[in-house]
Order: structure tokens, then C-alpha cells, then sequence
């Protein structure tokens, strides 16, 4: 009668666990960033800071999310998964009183879900196509060039935007 009511605890001690599964962490998934990195159009093998950049991302015709805010030479801004395309409102101010430079670009891409792990499921990776930049009479980006178009890491620079 003994071993049986140990074997009856010790069935209620391990039935509890036996359904548990270890925790999943997802450390290596992440979808990438696109990155851009701005040169002197003078000179296109220096490095050039946009002064009082904003960069904004257009959600919807009516909308507009502010990304970064910064004095950089590089940004990195997320591309949606859920369209083909992005557009981007960059902005510049060169004087604290001067006036506001916008320009608005856009990127076409395909999407590419790649399966990390059970933890990290999918991300996305892109394969830019092109890029627009839209003309207007007071352009400050002169030109872009994509240099590298396929976005898996954002650890290397896939635009050169040069002013």
C-alpha cells in the first residue's frame, strides 16, 4: 500500500510539469531597418550632416509619423511590410529662423517573410527596386543612389542621398 501512494504522489508531482515547455527568447530576429546615409554632392566621397533633419513617414495620404529628428549623416528609417512601397518627408532647416525644405521620397520594394524560430517567427527582409524623389523648385537632395538593395541587417548603408 506504501509504494502505491508514493507512486501516487510522485505521478501529482510530475503531471503538473509535464506539459510545460521551455521559454522561447527571441534574440537574433529583427526586421531591418533601411538605412541612408547622406553625402556632400560636391564632393560624394564625404560624409555630409543634414542640419535639423526631420523625417517623417506617410502613413496615409493624411498622415504623417515623425521617425527621427536629428542632425545626422546616416538615419535609419523602417519600411512597411504591408504595402510595396514607402514615402518619406525629409526636411531640412538650415538656420534656426529659416525657412523649412521638404522633400518627399519614395521607395518601391518586395517584401521577402524569412523564418527565424519558433521564438522570433518571421521578418521581413525587402529587395528595394526603386527609388522617387519627388521635383519640386527648391530641391535639397540633389540625387539618390541605392548602393545596396537588399535590406536583410541595417549595419551597412543601402542609400547614398547626396545634397
Amino acid at each position: 500500500m506504501n509504494k502505491i501512494k508514493i507512486a501516487f504522489f510522485i505521478l501529482i508531482g510530475i503531471v503538473p510539469f509535464a506539459g510545460c515547455e521551455k521559454d522561447d527568447i527571441c534574440v537574433e530576429g529583427d526586421t531591418p531597418h533601411l538605412v541612408m546615409r547622406f553625402y556632400d554632392a560636391t564632393d560624394p566621397t564625404e560624409f555630409k550632416d543634414v542640419s535639423n533633419l526631420v523625417v517623417r513617414g506617410l502613413v496615409s495620404p493624411d498622415t504623417l509619423d515623425i521617425i527621427t529628428n536629428a542632425a545626422s549623416d546616416s538615419i535609419a528609417v523602417p519600411l512597411r511590410s504591408d504595402f510595396t512601397n514607402t514615402t518619406f518627408v525629409l526636411s531640412q532647416q538650415t538656420t534656426d529662423d529659416g525657412p523649412v525644405n521638404y522633400d518627399v521620397l519614395t521607395y518601391s520594394y518586395e517584401t521577402k517573410e524569412v523564418y527565424i524560430s519558433r521564438a522570433c517567427g518571421f521578418v521581413a527582409n525587402y529587395e528595394i527596386s526603386d527609388t522617387d524623389l519627388t521635383i519640386d523648385t527648391d530641391n535639397w537632395i540633389k540625387s539618390i543612389e541605392i548602393v545596396n538593395p537588399t535590406i536583410e541587417n541595417s549595419d551597412t548603408a543601402h542609400v547614398k542621398i547626396f545634397h
